[in-house]
């Protein structure tokens, strides 16, 4: 059995938790094992959204840890839930999605169930052994790692993998449990949350199109052009580390490491030298253009289009003519 730990919000399951399910399937199969189970802990805010997106998926069943205690996020009992399933069912791999939240309660699954755990993961190498590819050195290294032992676990890279669905979809059964949880699982929890004002990267992380800006734009006036560009395109805005750190745009438009990664399908990326944190956050893009002045920038040399030139005058002659097309 190849058992998925899914994160879940009110559209049913997240992005990444999907791609992570469309990895773990792939994995299954070449692996001889097309058994596809998915844990869920704590309340599911749509239960039919959540079986909806499972059962394209080709998972065969939700094993949903329903427990009071759970509602309010703790690393520890949560991977304690993840365990519980991943003993009884004899899983052979144990795979999420890399997100702070997938990536903390799989360390913690590794540690119980005293196996490997490969983080950053973007590709199944081989299956005798199982050996998987692995982002390190934030995206600009690839290191082949060797998973040996009779359980392994996986934390997916955010958008390495398209969520694609299976070529059956299937209906998912709901098995509710009650994990065994210790007072010392219970130690550690969240108690309150509070969003920050203008901190929603949603719009960003999901859009099919972003504009990107670097130094290039030379001010924090320098964006107007660019912000009509991402209108006329219908997209989002995203920086690189140095204007956030200019304080020339607020940190959550942040495309990075230590930003947001994205996977639009068109990525212009104006301005923008592309240093290895930066190419780590938009190298899942379809599609890249950049628009620079220096022609042997890593950012022009990695890119699909290139246009060579002052983004102040490039970006207000693309908006001239998408205007005119468009009448």
């Amino acid at each position: 059995m190849i058992l998925v730990l899914v994160e879940t919000d009110p559209q049913g399951v997240t992005l990444t938790s999907r791609e992570a399910l469309t990895f773990a399937r792939t994995m299954g199969e070449r692996m001889g094992d097309p058994q596809l189970e998915a844990v869920a802990v704590g309340p599911l805010p749509d239960t039919a959204a959540v079986l909806a997106h499972l059962g394209e998926q080709g998972v065969t069943t939700l094993h949903h840890a329903d427990d009071e205690r759970l509602a309010a996020y703790g690393a520890a009992a949560w991977a304690a839930a993840v365990v519980d399933v991943a003993s009884s069912g004899a899983a052979r791999l144990v795979v999420g999605s890399g997100t702070p939240r997938g990536m903390e309660v799989l360390a913690h699954v590794a540690t119980r169930l005293d196996c490997l755990m490969a983080a950053n993961v973007i590709a199944l190498e081989d299956t005798d052994p199982l050996t998987v590819s692995r982002q390190v050195m934030g995206g600009g290294v690839f290191e082949r790692m060797r998973l040996d032992g009779e359980v392994a676990v996986v934390a997916v890279a955010g958008h390495a993998v398209d969520p694609v669905p299976a070529a059956e979809s299937r209906t998912t059964d709901v098995r509710t449990y009650e994990p065994a949880l210790t007072d010392a699982d219970l130690l550690t929890r969240v108690v309150r949350t509070e969003k920050a004002a203008g901190e929603d990267t949603s719009a960003l992380t999901g859009a099919k199109v972003v504009v990107g800006a670097g130094r290039g734009a030379g001010s924090a006036d320098g964006f107007t052009d660019l912000l009509e560009l991402k209108d006329l395109l219908g997209g989002a805005l995203g920086v690189s580390r140095v204007v956030t750190s200019l304080g020339w745009r607020p940190h959550h438009e942040q495309v990075g490491q230590t930003g947001s990664r994205i996977s639009p399908d068109l990525y212009v990326a104006c301005g923008i030298s592309g240093a290895i944190q930066h190419w780590a956050g938009c190298q899942s893009a379809k599609t890249i253009l950049a628009i620079n002045t220096d022609p042997d920038a890593p950012m022009v040399t990695q890119a699909h289009y290139a246009v060579i030139g002052d983004l102040h005058e490039v970006v207000p002659a693309i908006n001239e003519e998408l205007r005119r097309r468009r009448g």
